[in-house]
């Protein structure tokens, strides 16, 4: 082993000494993706990934699922690298079609092989039985006509592999346009209830303590949907999403739960601070406004209700949003446009 090699292999397991206490530390789980983005955060080679992470592990006390996946996408992952889970389809019909392709293809080279062969064969016999030219010229025509198809059938077989090639580099870069749809809702821009599932699972088992949820429901959102068409539906849904999502500092993010409903997941805080915080989201929301063009009407009634729980000892994920939406509930039946508990 060269001394480069050797000096590179020690430093490999500096990296690595640092690397695995800090995981435990922060109650990293020990995935291939954590391993790879913590070996370079403590390699500190990128000083913008060092500094994204200390932002993030001083806000959560770890580093959440959703946050560790953009940053291994951002800074560490191939630029190249193609989601298996969005491209398996596309990938494995390309895939048979290709197989199947090269199979014809293979049959019809061995087919055209055997048929060459016999046909030297005979020409190898014109000197020892001295066929007529007519019989020599046939079966240079049936070499000829037999070349023919084999091109013909390996030209179909590359255009084949070509447009393989052109439609995998077309999903590379159309993932690459949409890769923030993995966890992003495609209309409002926050974070989706893909992110949400296993932010609140990766909270809870790593820094469940002082672990905040708000469960938001926007009040008579079928109406507006009913009296203003979905198009303005949607820009209800886009407004309030902006306007809660500037009311998110210190680590507080906010997912579209599910239609008009939204979810906050809070760190390192306690129900009376959450509790202060819906409030103040559930009063922004009342000075929103939007204009319905086609009738030319101001909306200005936009509110919502809200439900706020805190982790408490023996909380699973499932029970704590079972008792942010219960608080919901309870916010509508007693009229809407409030936090609960009171």
């Amino acid at each position: 082993m060269s001394d480069m090699s050797k000096d590179l292999m020690r430093q490999a397991a500096i990296n690595l000494k640092k690397a695995v206490p800090l995981m435990l530390k922060h109650q990293i789980p020990t995935t291939p993706t954590n391993y790879a983005l913590w070996y370079a955060y403590v390699g500190e080679q990128d000083p913008q990934l060092n500094e994204k992470m200390d932002g993030i592990v001083a806000q959560y006390s770890t580093c959440p699922p959703v946050n560790a996946h953009l940053l291994y996408r951002d800074h560490i992952s191939d630029p190249v690298e193609v989601d298996v889970i969005d491209m398996r389809q596309n990938l494995e019909a390309m895939t048979v079609e290709l197989a199947q392709s090269l199979k014809d293809t293979n049959h019809d080279a061995t087919r055209f092989q055997k048929r060459v062969d016999n046909n030297f064969n005979k020409l190898n016999k014109i000197e020892e039985e001295g066929v007529s030219l007519e019989k020599v010229l046939g079966l240079v025509r049936n070499l000829v006509k037999e070349s023919d198809e084999i091109r013909l059938s390996t030209e179909y077989f590359t255009g084949q592999l070509q447009k393989a090639q052109d439609e995998i580099e077309t999903l590379r870069a159309e993932l690459k346009r949409s890769e923030k749809d993995v966890y992003h809702d495609a209309l409002t821009g926050v974070f989706n209830r893909r992110a949400f599932d296993q932010d609140i699972d990766g909270m809870l088992a790593q820094a469940p303590e002082g672990c905040c949820l708000i469960l938001i429901d926007i009040d008579h959102f079928k109406k507006f949907n009913d009296t203003y068409g979905h198009q303005l539906g949607d820009s209800v849904l886009k407004a309030v999403a902006k306007r809660l999502n500037e009311s998110c500092r210190d680590g507080t993010k906010i997912y579209r739960y599910g239609g008009e409903e939204f979810a906050i997941l809070i760190p390192n805080s306690h129900k009376r601070k959450a509790r202060h915080l819906a409030d103040a989201m559930r009063r922004s929301l009342e000075k929103v406004t939007l204009k319905d063009r086609r009738k030319d009407q101001r909306i200005d009634n936009i509110t919502a209700s809200f439900g706020v729980s805190e982790w408490q000892t023996g909380d699973s994920a499932v029970t704590l949003i079972e008792r942010s939406d219960a608080f919901l509930y309870e916010a509508k039946r007693l009229g809407r446009n409030r936090v609960m508990p009171i």
